[in-house]
């Protein structure tokens, strides 16, 4: 090269790097920064590298800086704490130029109540989408994959909070942005599921840590799939919802044609299935049954009439109240070893005893539809609750009496 173009390429050259180190130099300092705030919100539990991993998390990071949204175990569990991103801002055109976009939580066990489903709950997308129900983390871990994050559990033997001592500990992991440009088909990214699955399962162990715990959870599985689509017709019924296609209850017009089912796993705190009448099967029972029950309110939204069927394990199942849509009255409890029905509303449990275990299985009534079904509705939380015991290898099953449940007037 001659010596006269050497010079003023060398100067280009060296210009180019100390543009390079600058802004190295500001990548480097605005993710030193990202991790403290990450670190400074989370109580240094949540793995801030994991966090910053996530689809939304590019600009600048903050937090919520209160009580609610930090986290200091010095101020006792449940807590969580909210983290804040300027690309999430960007995407969603935000007047502050920033969003929340992530939730990391924890508690332990025993804690509150656990509530069961009520009668006016939506249990399907309202506009008629499809609904994604939960699944089993797997891997050997007790968890949960929901349509935006990950819950896991993990026993806590020699643990204490609060100068107490605990049964078990959770972790969540979860993102707040699950639209466009940040999911794929209405659900997160398989990147970001599993770094969530890897977060929950992190956060658990460093609080264990903490607790002084014995017990730490593995590696979270790794390609986690996307949760399925329902509902799906009963004719399709599997995993959770098996027993129902097994004993052919969806032959009949009055019971629900379709269910929203999860893979099973006996390690579960809640294991669920939902049966829901498809909009043609409810309007027709509707049609069939509104001269002989004149307040009948028509069914016109998706899976407005449904059954929804619960197993709570463990210390969950120590604390299982029934909902009651008289906001005048308290829940009812279903306690282990008993069974029987709110006295409000069209709400069942029974109980069992599965490997020393207490567990409350209930049933939910959608209101209205539990005017029209007949009294063989037993025979459905009969054939649900014998499906669960024998599978998870229970005894000490307790059922409802017959006249606990309703019966079609002649």
């Amino acid at each position: 090269m001659p010596s006269g173009v050497r010079k003023p390429v060398c100067v280009l050259l060296c210009l180019a790097a100390v543009v390079a180190l600058g802004w190295c130099g500001r990548e480097t300092w605005l993710t030193v920064e990202a991790r403290q705030q990450i670190d400074d919100a989370c109580g240094g539990l949540v793995p801030a590298e994991r966090v910053l991993s996530l689809s939304p998390a590019g600009g600048t990071l903050t937090h919520r800086d209160s009580e609610e949204g930090t986290i200091d175990l010095d101020d006792g569990l449940p807590q969580n704490c909210e983290i804040f991103s300027t690309e999430a801002g960007e995407a969603y055109g935000t007047n502050s130029g920033e969003r929340w976009f992530f939730t990391g939580a924890m508690g332990v066990l025993p804690a509150g109540p656990q509530v069961a489903d009520d009668p006016l709950d939506v249990l399907l997308d309202p506009h008629g989408g499809p609904t994604h129900p939960y699944q089993p983390l797997g891997g050997g871990i007790t968890g949960i994959v929901t349509d935006s994050g990950v819950v896991v559990e993990l026993p806590c033997a020699e643990g204490e909070a609060d100068g107490r001592p605990v049964t078990a500990l959770w972790a969540r992991a979860e993102l707040m942005v699950t639209k466009p440009p940040f999911s794929e088909n209405g659900q997160l990214t398989d990147h970001d599921r599993d770094v969530l699955a890897e977060t929950a399962v992190t956060t658990a162990n460093n609080l264990a840590d903490r607790l002084g715990c014995a017990d730490r959870l593995p590696d979270p599985p790794e390609n986690i799939p996307v949760l399925p689509e329902g509902p799906v017709p009963a004719s399709r019924a599997e995993g959770t919802c098996a027993w129902y296609r097994e004993g052919d209850f969806a032959r009949s017009v009055r019971f629900p044609d379709q269910v929203l089912q999860s893979r099973t796993d006996d390690r579960l705190w809640d294991e669920r299935c939902v049966l829901v009448l498809g909009a043609e099967r409810a309007a027709g029972l509707y049609n069939a049954e509104v001269e002989n029950q004149s307040y009948l309110l028509r069914p016109t939204a998706p899976g407005q009439w449904f059954v929804s069927l619960h197993t709570y394990s463990g210390e969950r199942a120590r604390n299982v109240l029934l909902t009651s849509t008289n906001g005048d009255e308290k829940p009812e409890p279903a306690r282990p070893g008993g069974a029987g029905r709110s006295s409000e509303d069209p709400v069942w449990w029974a109980s069992s005893v599965c490997s020393g275990q207490p567990q409350v299985h209930t049933m939910t009534l959608a209101l209205g539809y539990d005017q029209v079904i007949p009294a063989e509705i037993k025979k459905v939380f009969r054939a649900y609750v014998t499906d669960v015991t024998e599978r998870r290898g229970c005894t000490d099953v307790v059922l409802p009496k017959s006249p606990d449940f309703p019966f079609r007037p002649a």
